[in-house]
């Protein structure tokens, strides 16, 4: 069978483009497994991707013509129900081969087979292959519709009522963007499907200002890219646009020198290659006066608003020179330059307003007007929350430094949240925190109390950093546990993917700085402080947060590599010094590979099952009422190795008490196989069941064994 490549790109007005390369790799790969899944093309065949701001394509190698016919096998129904008992065919037979299109004459070419129990009736056909046209009709159809569009847009198209002398009618097309060109190419030839009130050609359009030609006229489907490159000035590849501004940052910046460099966010990187066909890195400036400013709202400002680079210096602090993405690449740069540099003044010069503004009041000044923001209406206003975020840091300070941790973490959470009032908070949200550090540091305050400010909303995300100094942690825990019990003390808990609250992000927050900061503080006491500050506008739910927690934990231990088991294992035992949690699960995979662990593990279960059915029963153990061999030796190993294990976990070497353990496993299986614990005799029943909770407990201090057990 001789195949071709294909070649299909449909050409639209300007795509979002924060979702421009999901939406390019979705259409590709979507087309290219619904061809793959009628035959036409290969397992092994490559799609390729392309995606620019007025076009979505996809190229997919060795695509056939025309299907391989496929040999098919379809179960009838028992012999008994579809023939007689002088093995003619039923009318439940015949009316079945009307359905796949054969008549009576098929009867005779019907084969038997068993199935099950009973001998079925199978009519074995060839389906022809599907025809390019006809499969990619339907490969096309199925890409469009379940692209992932963040917006629907409808558009009308006219379109020809094929009636002579009638005048043409007008249909709704729904689609991310309007679309105006489609073009499939099975190699040089023309495939004539349809989609979204067009008719494939082989013609696109390249750079709006720069292509060379318009129409773009495509050879065949392998020419694309650099047909595009060429005559319509468009780099087609979203991949190799984004290298291509990446390597024209690098090389602006190195020709500036000094150690230049410009900012690294791969977000911004990706939104600007979408927004250029093209792109052509140039160098802008602005006044130095505006340095005086915090770089993070300068930074911010020409990030988020006008899409540029700035530049920092070799120490990582912002220099007065910024990168812009140009979509166009005239002779003389000067007239694009200028008119970036214009754009942005009014930017920075608004930055420098609000931050001249804003320091003249302090933010003390400011905390009176928490009272009036309205934070929750089951919870009330933020200065409400204000006060309870105080007592839970006062408290949390108290446990882990005394009285001068204390106040100090209480005076960075009275004014944590008072920059949400100032306008440069007001117009960047994002600077929540930073920017009340800043001002803190004006108003006097000392460092620590400043990095208490700034930090107290970390970590914000996964991989961010901890707070800084002690004073920050605290504040930090105590505002995300005021969120997590305040949260489910009212029950509003996540659901599915929708979590507007940010629950599981302040979870795995108060997670990570209970095990990175190696803090002393057991999470269920740490979470049952909390709730007092609460007053009656909650009810407990300290146990279903902690919960959540723990599911958080576990979700974080098994993506870091840990096995179901191990985390299972540890985490049963609910340790409250989350910082533990770590070193239990060393002990517990060197304890998994000792040979003896399979068989303590199977017997730990054991003894897990036989004192939860004699629940209440058993007692101290008395030496005098052991009989049995085993359970003498039973409890004479355990006089040695117990006390032995329970130093070493005392000590904090949770890997030598579960290895020390280990040595029981002779003695623990001598005992199951010799020794009836469920005796007639209630003292020596008893006796038993107490040997066996002394064991339980011993065993079980690191971990539940029993979890380990296949």
């Amino acid at each position: 069978m001789t195949t071709k490549n294909l070649l299909v790109e449909l050409f639209v007005e300007e795509l979002p483009p924060k979702a421009l390369k999901k939406l390019g790799d979705a259409f590709a790969n979507q087309l290219a497994e619904q061809l793959k899944a009628q035959g036409l093309a290969a397992a092994d065949a490559v799609v390729t991707p392309f995606a620019s701001p007025r076009r979505l394509a996809a190229h997919v190698t060795a695509v056939a013509a025309r299907a391989a016919d496929k040999a098919v096998s379809q179960k009838l129904m028992p012999v008994s129900v579809g023939l007689d008992a002088n093995g003619q065919p039923t009318p439940a037979l015949l009316k079945r081969l009307v359905g796949l299109g054969a008549d009576a004459s098929a009867v005779g070419g019907l084969r038997r087979a068993p199935d099950g129990k009973a001998e079925a009736l199978f009519f074995d056909s060839v389906q022809p292959g599907v025809d390019l046209t006809e499969g990619l009709q339907k490969a096309l159809h199925e890409a469009i519709s379940r692209l992932p569009i963040p917006k629907v847009m409808s558009y009308q198209l006219e379109t020809d009522c094929g009636i002579p002398n009638f005048l043409p009618g007008w249909s709704s097309v729904h689609f991310v963007r309007p679309a105006h060109g489609l073009v499939a190419l099975h190699g040089s030839d023309v495939v004539p499907v349809q989609a979204l009130g067009l008719t494939a050609g082989n013609r696109t359009h390249g750079h709006r200002f720069e292509a060379a030609v318009d129409p773009v006229l495509l050879q065949d489907a392998d020419s694309y890219a650099a047909t595009l490159a060429r005559d319509g000035a468009v780099i087609a590849s979203f991949a190799e646009r984004k290298a291509d501004i990446a390597r024209q940052l690098a090389d602006a910046a190195a020709k500036i020198g000094g150690g230049c460099r410009p900012i690294e966010d791969d977000a911004l990187l990706d939104e600007v290659t979408a927004l250029v066909e093209r792109p052509n890195v140039l160098v802008c400036e602005f006044e130095k006066q505006f340095l005086d400013v915090p770089q993070e709202c300068l930074i911010l400002t020409m990030k988020a608003n006008q899409k540029y680079f700035p530049l920092l210096d070799a120490q990582g602090r912002l220099t007065n020179r910024f990168l812009v993405v140009s979509n166009i690449s005239p002779a003389d740069p000067s007239a694009v330059i200028g008119g970036n540099e214009r754009v942005v003044r009014p930017r920075l010069a608004d930055a420098k307003f609000f931050f001249d503004q804003d320091r003249k009041k302090t933010l003390e000044s400011r905390v009176q007007a928490l009272t009036k923001v309205v934070y929750h209406n089951k919870l009330g206003t933020q200065g409400e929350r204000m006060e309870r975020v105080c007592s839970i840091a006062e408290t949390i300070g108290l446990q882990l430094g005394g009285p001068e941790l204390a106040a100090r973490s209480l005076l960075a959470a009275r004014l944590a949240k008072t920059d949400l009032l100032t306008d440069m908070v007001g117009e960047f949200p994002e600077l929540q925190g930073i920017m009340g550090g800043y001002y803190a540091r004006h108003d006097g305050l000392s460092e620590d109390i400043a990095f208490a400010i700034e930090d107290h909303y970390k970590p914000r995300f996964a991989g961010d950093e901890l707070p800084r100094t002690q004073t920050g942690v605290v504040v930090a825990l105590a505002d995300k546990l005021e969120t997590l019990v305040g949260m489910f003390g009212i029950g509003n808990l996540p659901t599915g993917d929708k979590d507007p609250f940010a629950l599981r992000r302040h979870a795995l927050g108060v997670i990570r700085m209970l095990v990175e900061k190696d803090l002393p503080l057991g999470l269920t006491v740490l979470l049952s402080t909390a709730v007092p500050a609460f007053g009656e506008k909650i009810s407990d739910a300290t146990p279903a947060l902690a919960d959540f927690i723990y599911d958080r934990l576990a979700g974080g231990l098994r993506e870091q590599g840990a096995s179901a088991q191990e985390v299972d294992a540890v985490l049963a035992l609910r340790p409250q010094r989350l910082a533990d949690v770590a070193q239990r699960l060393q002990a517990v995979r060197a304890f998994a590979a000792l040979p003896e662990a399979p068989a303590l593990a199977a017997a730990n279960k054991r003894i897990a099952n036989i004192l939860k059915k004699s629940e209440g029963e058993g007692a101290a153990v008395q030496e005098t009422l052991l009989q049995e061999q085993a359970e003498k030796d039973l409890y004479a190993a355990m006089q040695v190795t117990v006390p032995a294990a329970n130093a070493q976990f005392d000590a904090g070497d949770h890997t030598a008490s579960l290895q020390t353990l280990a040595a029981l496993r002779t003695p623990v299986d001598a005992f199951f196989d010799g020794v009836m614990v469920n005796a007639d005799d209630p003292a020596l029943k008893a006796n038993r069941l107490g040997l066996l909770k002394s064991l339980h407990e011993a065993m079980n201090r690191v971990a539940d064994l029993s979890r380990l057990a296949a």
